[in-house]
Protein backbone atom coordinates (compact mmCIF):
# COMPACT_ATOMS: atom_id res chain seq x y z
CA UNK A 1 0.00 0.00 0.00
CA UNK A 2 1.23 3.52 -0.73
CA UNK A 3 0.92 5.67 2.39
CA UNK A 4 1.45 9.37 2.89
CA UNK A 5 2.45 10.57 6.35
CA UNK A 6 1.60 14.23 6.89
CA UNK A 7 4.10 15.54 9.41
CA UNK A 8 6.42 12.62 8.76
CA UNK A 9 9.54 14.60 9.61
CA UNK A 10 8.31 14.93 13.19
CA UNK A 11 8.57 12.84 16.32
CA UNK A 12 5.78 10.28 15.91
CA UNK A 13 5.63 10.60 12.12
CA UNK A 14 9.25 9.55 11.63
CA UNK A 15 8.81 6.42 13.74
CA UNK A 16 5.60 5.60 11.89
CA UNK A 17 7.33 5.99 8.52
CA UNK A 18 10.01 3.51 9.60
CA UNK A 19 7.39 1.06 10.83
CA UNK A 20 5.45 1.26 7.55
CA UNK A 21 8.62 0.74 5.52
CA UNK A 22 9.51 -2.32 7.59
CA UNK A 23 6.09 -3.78 6.73
CA UNK A 24 6.74 -3.33 3.01
CA UNK A 25 4.55 -0.30 2.38
CA UNK A 26 5.59 2.51 0.08
CA UNK A 27 5.96 5.73 2.08
CA UNK A 28 5.66 9.36 1.07
CA UNK A 29 6.42 12.01 3.67
CA UNK A 30 4.80 15.42 3.42
CA UNK A 31 6.28 18.02 5.71
CA UNK A 32 7.40 21.63 5.82
CA UNK A 33 10.92 20.39 6.57
CA UNK A 34 13.13 18.82 3.96
CA UNK A 35 14.98 15.54 4.20
CA UNK A 36 18.17 17.21 5.38
CA UNK A 37 16.55 18.53 8.54
CA UNK A 38 15.84 15.06 9.94
CA UNK A 39 18.93 12.97 10.58
CA UNK A 40 17.05 9.69 10.80
CA UNK A 41 16.23 9.85 7.06
CA UNK A 42 19.69 10.81 5.86
CA UNK A 43 20.77 8.66 2.95
CA UNK A 44 17.50 6.74 2.69
CA UNK A 45 16.25 6.23 -0.83
CA UNK A 46 13.13 4.25 0.06
CA UNK A 47 11.16 7.34 1.10
CA UNK A 48 9.47 9.77 -1.25
CA UNK A 49 9.93 13.20 0.30
CA UNK A 50 7.53 16.02 -0.52
CA UNK A 51 8.12 19.40 1.03
CA UNK A 52 5.10 21.71 1.21
CA UNK A 53 2.69 23.86 3.15
CA UNK A 54 -0.17 22.10 4.91
CA UNK A 55 -2.30 25.24 4.48
CA UNK A 56 -1.89 25.14 0.69
CA UNK A 57 -4.70 23.10 -0.91
CA UNK A 58 -2.54 22.65 -4.00
CA UNK A 59 0.37 21.28 -1.97
CA UNK A 60 -1.95 18.93 -0.09
CA UNK A 61 -3.51 17.60 -3.29
CA UNK A 62 -0.08 16.84 -4.63
CA UNK A 63 0.89 15.12 -1.39
CA UNK A 64 -2.00 12.65 -1.40
CA UNK A 65 -2.05 11.91 -5.14
CA UNK A 66 -1.80 8.19 -5.83
CA UNK A 67 -1.94 7.13 -2.18
CA UNK A 68 -4.24 4.55 -0.63
CA UNK A 69 -3.81 5.68 2.97
CA UNK A 70 -3.11 8.94 4.72
CA UNK A 71 -1.82 9.41 8.26
CA UNK A 72 -2.58 12.91 9.50
CA UNK A 73 -0.02 14.01 12.09
CA UNK A 74 0.52 17.58 10.89
CA UNK A 75 -0.35 20.01 13.70
CA UNK A 76 0.80 23.54 14.41
CA UNK A 77 0.06 23.97 18.12
CA UNK A 78 0.60 22.46 21.54
CA UNK A 79 -1.83 22.57 24.48
CA UNK A 80 -0.22 25.67 26.01
CA UNK A 81 0.32 27.57 22.76
CA UNK A 82 -3.20 26.78 21.57
CA UNK A 83 -4.72 28.58 24.55
CA UNK A 84 -2.43 31.55 24.00
CA UNK A 85 -3.71 31.99 20.43
CA UNK A 86 -6.89 29.97 19.79
CA UNK A 87 -7.60 31.89 16.57
CA UNK A 88 -4.34 30.67 15.06
CA UNK A 89 -5.08 27.18 16.37
CA UNK A 90 -8.38 27.05 14.50
CA UNK A 91 -7.11 28.81 11.37
CA UNK A 92 -4.10 26.57 10.88
CA UNK A 93 -5.36 23.19 12.03
CA UNK A 94 -9.09 22.99 11.30
CA UNK A 95 -9.06 24.85 7.98
CA UNK A 96 -6.03 22.93 6.77
CA UNK A 97 -7.58 19.60 7.69
CA UNK A 98 -10.85 20.43 5.96
CA UNK A 99 -8.92 21.18 2.75
CA UNK A 100 -7.22 17.82 3.22
CA UNK A 101 -10.52 16.01 3.71
CA UNK A 102 -12.01 17.62 0.62
CA UNK A 103 -9.00 16.61 -1.45
CA UNK A 104 -8.97 13.10 0.00
CA UNK A 105 -12.60 12.33 -0.73
CA UNK A 106 -12.43 13.83 -4.24
CA UNK A 107 -9.03 12.73 -5.48
CA UNK A 108 -7.78 9.79 -3.43
CA UNK A 109 -9.91 7.82 -1.00
CA UNK A 110 -8.85 4.89 1.09
CA UNK A 111 -7.94 4.82 4.74
CA UNK A 112 -7.71 8.11 6.64
CA UNK A 113 -5.96 7.80 10.02
CA UNK A 114 -5.99 10.78 12.36
CA UNK A 115 -3.78 11.20 15.42
CA UNK A 116 -5.95 12.76 18.10
CA UNK A 117 -5.13 13.53 21.72
CA UNK A 118 -6.14 11.14 24.45
CA UNK A 119 -4.50 13.49 26.90
CA UNK A 120 -6.68 16.53 26.15
CA UNK A 121 -10.01 15.69 24.46
CA UNK A 122 -11.57 14.25 27.62
CA UNK A 123 -10.77 17.15 29.94
CA UNK A 124 -11.01 16.54 33.68
CA UNK A 125 -11.94 12.84 33.97
CA UNK A 126 -14.98 11.65 35.85
CA UNK A 127 -13.56 8.14 36.05
CA UNK A 128 -10.12 6.63 35.53
CA UNK A 129 -9.13 4.78 33.42
CA UNK A 130 -10.90 6.75 30.68
CA UNK A 131 -12.87 4.82 28.09
CA UNK A 132 -13.71 6.05 24.61
CA UNK A 133 -17.30 6.66 25.75
CA UNK A 134 -16.21 9.12 28.43
CA UNK A 135 -17.66 12.64 27.92
CA UNK A 136 -15.37 15.01 26.06
CA UNK A 137 -14.91 18.40 27.72
CA UNK A 138 -11.43 19.62 26.74
CA UNK A 139 -9.99 22.59 28.62
CA UNK A 140 -7.48 23.53 25.92
CA UNK A 141 -8.05 24.85 22.43
CA UNK A 142 -5.72 22.05 21.32
CA UNK A 143 -8.16 19.44 22.60
CA UNK A 144 -11.13 21.28 21.12
CA UNK A 145 -9.60 21.41 17.64
CA UNK A 146 -8.59 17.75 17.78
CA UNK A 147 -12.14 16.84 18.76
CA UNK A 148 -13.52 19.08 15.99
CA UNK A 149 -11.56 17.09 13.40
CA UNK A 150 -12.92 13.86 14.86
CA UNK A 151 -16.46 15.17 14.35
CA UNK A 152 -15.74 16.27 10.78
CA UNK A 153 -14.33 12.86 9.98
CA UNK A 154 -17.59 11.25 11.04
CA UNK A 155 -19.47 13.80 8.96
CA UNK A 156 -17.36 12.93 5.92
CA UNK A 157 -18.00 9.24 6.52
CA UNK A 158 -21.74 9.82 6.56
CA UNK A 159 -21.80 12.19 3.58
CA UNK A 160 -19.02 10.81 1.40
CA UNK A 161 -18.13 7.36 2.69
CA UNK A 162 -14.65 8.30 3.95
CA UNK A 163 -13.12 5.32 5.76
CA UNK A 164 -11.34 6.67 8.81
CA UNK A 165 -9.84 5.68 12.13
CA UNK A 166 -8.97 8.01 15.02
CA UNK A 167 -6.35 7.04 17.57
CA UNK A 168 -6.49 9.06 20.77
CA UNK A 169 -2.90 8.85 21.93
CA UNK A 170 -1.83 9.45 25.52
CA UNK A 171 1.66 10.81 26.31
CA UNK A 172 4.33 9.36 24.02
CA UNK A 173 8.04 9.72 24.65
CA UNK A 174 11.20 8.57 22.94
CA UNK A 175 13.88 9.37 20.42
CA UNK A 176 13.52 12.47 18.22
CA UNK A 177 11.10 14.26 20.52
CA UNK A 178 11.85 17.99 20.59
CA UNK A 179 12.72 19.00 24.12
CA UNK A 180 12.32 22.70 23.36
CA UNK A 181 8.73 22.32 22.19
CA UNK A 182 7.23 22.39 25.68
CA UNK A 183 5.57 19.01 25.21
CA UNK A 184 6.89 15.66 26.37
CA UNK A 185 7.78 15.69 30.05
CA UNK A 186 9.68 12.39 30.03
CA UNK A 187 12.09 13.26 27.22
CA UNK A 188 12.54 16.81 28.52
CA UNK A 189 13.27 15.52 32.04
CA UNK A 190 15.81 13.03 30.65
CA UNK A 191 17.52 15.75 28.64
CA UNK A 192 17.96 18.00 31.67
CA UNK A 193 18.92 15.10 33.94
CA UNK A 194 21.64 14.00 31.54
CA UNK A 195 23.03 17.54 31.44
CA UNK A 196 22.72 17.80 35.24
CA UNK A 197 20.40 20.79 34.84
CA UNK A 198 17.44 21.64 37.09
CA UNK A 199 14.18 19.94 36.10
CA UNK A 200 11.15 22.21 36.28
CA UNK A 201 7.99 20.53 37.57
CA UNK A 202 4.66 22.31 37.21
CA UNK A 203 2.83 21.86 40.52
CA UNK A 204 3.82 19.50 43.32
CA UNK A 205 4.50 16.52 41.06
CA UNK A 206 1.22 14.77 41.79
CA UNK A 207 -0.21 15.19 38.26
CA UNK A 208 -0.78 11.69 36.84
CA UNK A 209 -0.29 10.85 33.18
CA UNK A 210 -0.30 7.80 30.94
CA UNK A 211 3.11 7.45 29.25
CA UNK A 212 4.12 5.09 26.46
CA UNK A 213 7.12 4.59 24.24
CA UNK A 214 6.86 6.00 20.71
CA UNK A 215 7.67 2.67 19.06
CA UNK A 216 4.47 1.25 20.53
CA UNK A 217 2.54 4.23 19.15
CA UNK A 218 3.94 3.61 15.67
CA UNK A 219 2.88 -0.03 15.89
CA UNK A 220 -0.68 0.93 16.81
CA UNK A 221 -0.89 3.38 13.92
CA UNK A 222 0.42 0.81 11.45
CA UNK A 223 -2.19 -1.71 12.56
CA UNK A 224 -5.03 0.58 11.55
CA UNK A 225 -4.30 -0.20 7.89
CA UNK A 226 -5.66 -3.72 8.30
CA UNK A 227 -8.47 -2.83 10.68
CA UNK A 228 -11.94 -3.49 9.27
CA UNK A 229 -13.99 -3.27 12.46
CA UNK A 230 -16.80 -0.90 13.34
CA UNK A 231 -15.04 1.24 15.93
CA UNK A 232 -13.80 4.59 14.68
CA UNK A 233 -12.18 6.03 17.81
CA UNK A 234 -9.66 4.01 19.83
CA UNK A 235 -7.52 4.94 22.84
CA UNK A 236 -3.80 4.26 22.68
CA UNK A 237 -1.95 4.52 25.97
CA UNK A 238 0.36 2.75 28.36
CA UNK A 239 -2.54 1.71 30.56
CA UNK A 240 -0.66 2.73 33.71
CA UNK A 241 -0.77 6.06 35.50
CA UNK A 242 2.40 7.64 36.86
CA UNK A 243 2.70 10.96 38.60
CA UNK A 244 5.61 13.26 37.83
CA UNK A 245 7.42 12.39 41.04
CA UNK A 246 7.29 8.71 40.08
CA UNK A 247 8.64 9.57 36.64
CA UNK A 248 11.52 11.47 38.22
CA UNK A 249 12.27 8.58 40.57
CA UNK A 250 12.39 6.20 37.59
CA UNK A 251 14.77 8.57 35.78
CA UNK A 252 17.01 8.72 38.85
CA UNK A 253 17.10 4.92 38.86
CA UNK A 254 18.04 4.77 35.18
CA UNK A 255 20.78 7.42 35.33
CA UNK A 256 22.05 6.26 38.73
CA UNK A 257 21.96 9.55 40.62
CA UNK A 258 19.52 12.10 42.06
CA UNK A 259 18.20 14.88 39.87
CA UNK A 260 17.81 18.54 40.72
CA UNK A 261 14.08 19.36 40.92
CA UNK A 262 12.52 22.81 40.81
CA UNK A 263 8.81 22.92 41.63
CA UNK A 264 6.77 25.72 40.06
CA UNK A 265 3.11 26.77 40.39
CA UNK A 266 0.66 24.45 38.65
CA UNK A 267 -0.89 25.28 35.27
CA UNK A 268 -4.63 25.76 34.77
CA UNK A 269 -4.81 23.51 31.69
CA UNK A 270 -3.21 20.50 33.42
CA UNK A 271 -5.92 18.05 34.46
CA UNK A 272 -5.09 16.21 37.71
CA UNK A 273 -5.06 12.74 36.16
CA UNK A 274 -5.29 11.15 32.74
CA UNK A 275 -5.00 7.39 32.22
CA UNK A 276 -6.60 5.76 29.17
CA UNK A 277 -8.54 2.52 29.09
CA UNK A 278 -6.91 0.54 26.24
CA UNK A 279 -9.11 -2.56 26.22
CA UNK A 280 -10.62 -1.59 22.86
CA UNK A 281 -7.16 -1.37 21.29
CA UNK A 282 -6.43 -4.87 22.53
CA UNK A 283 -9.62 -6.41 21.19
CA UNK A 284 -9.95 -4.45 17.92
CA UNK A 285 -6.35 -3.84 16.84
CA UNK A 286 -4.73 -6.74 18.65
CA UNK A 287 -2.40 -4.12 20.11
CA UNK A 288 -0.98 -3.40 23.50
CA UNK A 289 2.20 -1.64 24.60
CA UNK A 290 5.14 -4.02 24.75
CA UNK A 291 7.96 -1.69 25.82
CA UNK A 292 8.38 -1.48 29.61
CA UNK A 293 8.55 2.09 30.85
CA UNK A 294 12.10 1.73 32.15
CA UNK A 295 13.28 0.22 28.84
CA UNK A 296 11.78 3.19 27.01
CA UNK A 297 13.62 5.51 29.39
CA UNK A 298 16.93 3.77 28.67
CA UNK A 299 16.43 3.95 24.90
CA UNK A 300 15.55 7.62 25.09
CA UNK A 301 18.49 8.35 27.39
CA UNK A 302 20.90 6.71 24.92
CA UNK A 303 19.56 8.98 22.20
CA UNK A 304 19.81 12.04 24.46
CA UNK A 305 23.34 11.11 25.47
CA UNK A 306 24.29 10.68 21.82
CA UNK A 307 23.61 14.38 21.18
CA UNK A 308 20.57 13.52 19.12
CA UNK A 309 18.32 15.96 20.90
CA UNK A 310 16.51 18.44 18.68
CA UNK A 311 16.28 21.80 20.42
Amino acid sequence: MKCVVLGGAGFIGSHLAERLLSAGHAVRIFDKHDRGSTGWAAGRRDIEWVRGDFLSPEDVRGAIAGCQAVFHLAWTTLPRSSNEDPVADVATNIIGTLHLLEAWRREAGGKFVFVSSGGTVYGVPRTVPITEEHPTHPITSYGITKLTIEKHLELYRLLHGVDYCVLRIANPFGERQRVASGQGAVTTFLHHAHRNEPIEVWGDGSVVRDYLYVGDVAEALARTLDYRGNFRVINIGGGVGRDLNQVLAAIESVIGRPVNRRYLPGRKFDVPANVLDIRLARTELGWQPVTPFEDGLRRTLRWVAGAGVTR
